[in-house]
């Protein structure tokens, strides 16, 4: 694992002065988001590019790219150089690459995507982040919000973070994606994807950065509340549990940590799904929005 950095360091703009990049290089807002340029990503990246783009996401969370006029199968072929790829069990896949997720949304279908989420946090090892590009978008609306995990847990009380000391969290797929389901398929969704248990407060692989690991998409419940807070009397207790949780939940919501692009066709977005959060507004019904997606697998939080 590398030095530990704080979440302010590691998205500096101090920092990013004494950085050596091989490609152009445009911070969106202070707290997390740059507009990446100078590069194709249609060419297969050398290791020096790389390596750099892997700095760049983890220094910066979400990485833009404008122009990006590339195929499927370069899709799948620049996910799958960050590690291996997931094949999501309920998305509508590309017909020719099982990896890439189809969001086609118009005046028949209207997206759900509305809700702060880390994609897949129900799996136990969950995604090291995610490359989406706009295929075809509306004119106005449709943009997508990240939050910077990392600097909402800096910001979080002394107090607060004490009481995150040792807590877990259960994520489950079920409540968002299983109520669409008949029984029948619902019954087989669970048997494939249990609920599973992480540390509330998890530990970036690569910075050591400390990050707020729940969302309010797939994260359901503490798993060891009265563990940790003590017990004093059932409403009591559960009333504390459910408020606790809201105001982890709502963290994510601060403008402060926040950046939002705006979609044009052929952008990419690169996300680090262990550091950011994210949340497609969804405005712009019933106007159509085509977007592909390639899911990178991780580490298990820790």
């Amino acid at each position: 694992m590398q030095q530990a950095v704080s979440a302010i360091e590691a998205r500096g703009a101090g920092a990013s002065a004494h950085e050596n990049w091989p490609f152009a290089v445009e911070q969106a807002t202070p707290a997390i988001g740059a507009f990446i340029g100078g590069i194709d990503l249609r060419a297969p990246l050398d290791e020096p590019t790389y390596l750099a783009l892997r700095r760049a996401l983890i220094r910066y969370k979400v990485l833009f790219f404008r122009d990006q006029d590339i195929t499927p199968a370069a899709h799948v072929a620049l996910a799958r150089r960050f590690g291996k790829l997931e094949i999501h069990p309920v998305f509508a896949h590309h017909p020719d690459h099982p990896e890439l997720v189809l969001f086609d949304k118009s005046d028949k279908k209207r997206g759900r995507e509305n809700i702060y989420h880390s994609d897949v946090s129900w799996r136990e090892v969950p995604s090291m982040g995610s490359i989406l590009r706009c295929v075809e978008c509306p004119s106005t609306g449709g943009d997508t919000i990240w939050a910077n995990m990392a600097l909402a847990y800096e910001n979080l009380p002394g107090d607060v973070k004490a009481r995150l000391d040792g807590l877990l969290a259960v994520h489950d797929m079920m409540p968002l994606f299983g109520a669409a389901l008949p029984p029948e398929q619902r019954i087989t969704l669970r048997a494939q994807n249990p609920a599973v248990t992480h540390p509330v407060v998890r530990t970036h692989p690569e910075s050591g950065e400390r990050i707020l690991f729940v969302n309010e998409a797939f994260t359901t419940h503490f798993a060891n509340y009265s563990e940790i807070a003590g017990f004093r009397f059932g409403f009591d207790l559960k009333l504390a549990e459910m408020d606790l949780l809201q105001y982890l939940f709502r963290q994510a919501a601060a403008p402060e940590y926040q950046v939002r692009l705006k979609w044009e066709r052929n952008t990419i977005a690169f996300w680090d799904n262990r550091a950011a959060q994210h949340y497609a507004v969804q405005d712009y019904y019933p106007a159509v929005r085509r977007m592909m997606r390639a899911t990178i697998i991780g580490d298990r939080p820790v």
